[in-house]
């Protein structure tokens, strides 16, 4: 078996893999990103389909914060351009600009309760949260019945977090809009998602390589520490000797690399009873005509399924060809983190659109993605997250299985990335330049 030795190897190109691996390699560790797929991004990157750039997950990218800085720390430009404006919401073929009224304009059309959840919202800002077993739904129940309004919230939970109300925390609700970024000022890249991890592949090389099609078959440890990674590269098995392994794959498949042997019962134990995998469905759709007349992201009101939808073409047009518009909808399952009937959700989903656009009918569907299981929207919802640390010294998670509590999307998968490679870095010195590939 060929040997070669790196200062450090992330499994996994997705956002947080190469947002880790690039504040590896900035900070001066020859690192090595190895990933089973043959693009970029993981389940946040792009395919073309009938001249379509279409996005496989993740669609926009929150301006500010840490994935913002993490591309300004490492060098790396950061194409992106905002809608304007970039949200509202569309109740009953209305479209509601909350940009400037937020939350008070929204609620107020809808509730005479409107006043009595804003208090919990500045509860909320100043500490005063629910504990962690009241669902969104339940603590929403506490201080209105009206219909709309709790469609409204569980489709934010949806496009948030990938799961229904009933199921994701009124805790990790209220952080994420009160302590987070919550996603107010976003943007779509004009070369699909895949092009801000090309901008970040593009850093990392500076100091270290990318090797796609390359998956990982076995993490190495002894006597409690990682000692490197065994990977496939072209058709050969390479192993990596490295005293430093960032996991992106996730703590279940992290563990099942390693083996379950090499960690603590009690760390095996929450991979496999403490993760809540989220599952939402994503619909590309190509239309000659115009389905809304709005360039960022709409969130619905009643719905069955569907929670929000961008169109992507109203600010890029690079993705999609003369003449046509390009929308990305997105609906979550009920259960989003149970079993369900794929089939009969994604029928649940394509009624819905065709009930809140007249002229759907002449849209061309260019891709339906049921994102589960071990390919999920979320590997763990927000609120049941395990520890970045693994319990093996060396051998580290990020993504968005360990993220911090509340935090959700691309955002909050760079944060675990900073937050690793912070307390790498503040301790470890560089390799010899001879241990590098």
């Amino acid at each position: 078996m060929d040997t070669q030795r790196v200062d450090a190897i992330v499994i996994g190109a997705g956002a947080g893999g190469l947002c880790a691996a690039a504040r590896l390699a900035h900070g001066g560790l020859h690192t090595l990103v190895v990933d089973d797929k043959s693009r970029l991004g993981g389940r946040a990157s792009t395919e073309e389909i009938d001249g379509f750039k279409v996005n496989i997950g993740a669609i926009a990218i929150e301006f500010g914060g840490v994935f913002e800085e993490t591309f300004h720390t490492v060098g790396a430009p950061l194409n992106i351009r905002a809608p304007e404006p970039a949200s509202s919401f569309f109740i009953d073929g209305r479209l509601i600009d909350v940009g400037r009224g937020g939350w008070s304009l929204l609620l107020g059309q809808l509730t005479k309760q409107a006043s009595r959840i804003l208090e919990k919202f500045a509860d909320a800002r100043s500490g005063n949260l629910p504990d962690g077993r009241q669902s969104t739904e339940d603590w929403l129940k506490g201080y209105t019945s009206n219909a709309t309004v709790h469609a409204i919230f569980r489709n934010l939970c949806a496009a948030i977090f990938a799961c229904n109300a009933a199921e994701l925390p009124a805790r990790a609700f209220l952080t994420y809009f009160t302590s987070k970024g919550a996603f107010k000022k976003f943007g779509f890249c004009p070369d699909g998602t895949i092009g801000v991890w090309e901008s970040l592949a593009t850093a990392i090389k500076r100091n270290g390589e990318v090797w796609l099609d390359t998956p990982a078959t076995e993490i190495h440890t002894a006597d409690g520490r990682v000692t490197g990674v065994t990977v496939q590269r072209n058709g050969a098995p390479v192993r990596i000797d490295t005293d430093l392994v960032i996991s992106n794959a996730g703590p279940k498949a992290t563990v099942a690399l390693a083996g379950e042997a090499a960690f603590p019962a009690d760390y095996v134990a929450k991979v496999r009873t403490g993760l809540r995998p989220a599952a939402n469905i994503v619909i590309n759709i190509a239309s000659r005509e115009p389905l809304v007349n709005h360039p960022g992201i709409v969130t619905f009101g009643k719905t069955r399924r569907l929670c929000n939808m961008a169109n992507l073409s109203a600010t890029c047009p690079e993705l999609a060809p003369p003449g046509w518009h390009l929308y990305v909808a997105y609906a979550v399952p009920v259960p989003a983190l149970g079993d369900f009937d794929s089939d009969s959700e994604v029928e649940l989903a394509l009624a819905d659109l065709r009930d809140q656009f007249a002229n759907f009918a002449q849209a061309k569907i260019l891709s339906i993605r049921v994102m589960r299981d071990d390919w999920p929207a979320q590997r763990s919802c927000a609120g049941y997250d395990l520890p970045r640390e693994t319990s093996i010294e060396g051998l580290w998670c990020v993504g968005d299985a360990v993220k911090q509590y509340g935090n959700g999307g691309t955002q909050a998968c760079a944060e675990t990335a900073k937050i690793v490679t912070d307390a790498i870095l503040a301790t470890r010195p560089r390799l010899p330049q001879a241990s590098r590939i």
